[in-house]
């Protein structure tokens, strides 16, 4: 029994996936599919598919698992466009920002028998100061003691689940079950509001009169406070993840806002103890989480909220994972 991944998207998280699985290539066929043929080349020839396939229906056509790696403005037309080919009990997941947006989605355009998850990866620490973008950036270890948040609706079947959970152990990850609206409102929080800060404090300075000289001192606080502005995605895919994730979004704007103005107060009223305090307690605040995410201690901290079926899934039969190897393979 083989059964056929079809990564349509090769970056960064796209191409890990692949790699990831690479040393169970005897089961598994990988297919791969990218926009950008030269892109789809590289993924190919640093072994994360098996082999490509440049039409996109005929990508997922046979395709046991979809994994949809795109930017949130592209991840509905392809949805649309994979719909009719993609087989009974297929399990499409992605790897998207706004699981609110794509579930609904999958809801409106996955035929029946079809089934839909979303997948929230969290990167490994070693590489959160990484310089390379986009599929240079791959690495089989990239998911390697993290979490992937699993995101699955009531109705989504119970297969589908257990089958996003085996997967996300064969990345080396942890599987972590939660909500559309929960993961979004985290997402908002710890990727698009960086960017959004970042897109901010270059527009309050490269605008500004002084920045023809102001450009020859920007520094390390500078280059490293604005990077979140040009992580993988055009300026259109960040607009459209900021706007389909709404609520969340004005959510944590409004707080940062709020954050910025009691910052501007203290230093307004010269308040020397109170701005002390205030930036004290976010260098401890981050120096915690900083601590915490090297460590990956609150990795197994929670309950899932999403019961997950003790049946075995295709990985479960095939690799043994969550539980003891059937005695047959066939």
């Amino acid at each position: 029994m083989t059964i056929q991944i079809s990564i349509i998207g090769l970056g960064q998280i796209g191409a890990s996936v692949g790699l990831a699985l690479k040393e169970k290539k005897d089961l598994l066929l990988r297919v791969g599919h990218d926009i950008d043929h030269n892109i789809a080349r590289q993924a190919e020839k640093m072994g994360a598919v098996d082999r490509l396939d440049i039409n996109l229906p005929r990508a997922v056509r046979g395709a046991d698992l979809v994994v949809l790696s795109l930017p949130l403005d592209q991840m509905r037309e392809t949805l649309e466009i994979i719909a009719p080919d993609l087989r009974e009990n297929c399990v499409v997941m992605d790897t998207g920002s706004a699981k609110e947006a794509v579930a609904a989605w999958a809801a409106e355009l996955l035929p029946e028998g079809r089934h839909y998850v979303g997948l929230t990866p969290v990167i490994n620490p070693a590489y959160l100061h990484e310089v390379d973008l986009g599929i240079k950036a791959a690495r089989p270890d990239l998911f390697q003691g993290g979490l992937v948040a699993i995101v699955a609706l009531s109705q989504t079947d119970s297969a589908a689940i257990k089958l996003a959970a085996d997967m996300t152990r064969l990345l080396g990850a942890v599987p972590l079950f939660a909500d559309p609206l929960e993961v979004d409102g985290v997402m908002a929080a710890t990727h698009l509001l960086p960017q959004l800060m970042a897109a901010a404090l270059l527009n309050a300075t490269i605008d500004q009169p002084g920045w023809r000289e102001g450009r020859k001192f920007a520094g390390r606080a500078y280059a490293e406070s604005t990077a979140p502005a040009v992580l993988p995605g055009d300026a259109y895919s960040l607009a459209v993840t900021a706007l389909l994730n709404r609520e969340n979004t004005l959510r944590v704007l409004d707080s940062a806002i709020a954050a910025l103005s009691a910052i501007r107060n203290d230093i307004d009223r010269t308040d020397e103890a109170s701005l002390d305090e205030r930036l004290s307690r976010a260098r401890n605040g981050r120096d915690t989480w900083w601590k915490g995410r090297q460590s990956m201690e609150w990795v197994n901290e929670g309950a899932p909220g999403v019961k997950v079926p003790e049946m075995p899934s295709m990985f479960s039969r095939l690799f043994g994972i969550g539980g003891k190897m059937p005695k047959e393979r066939k």
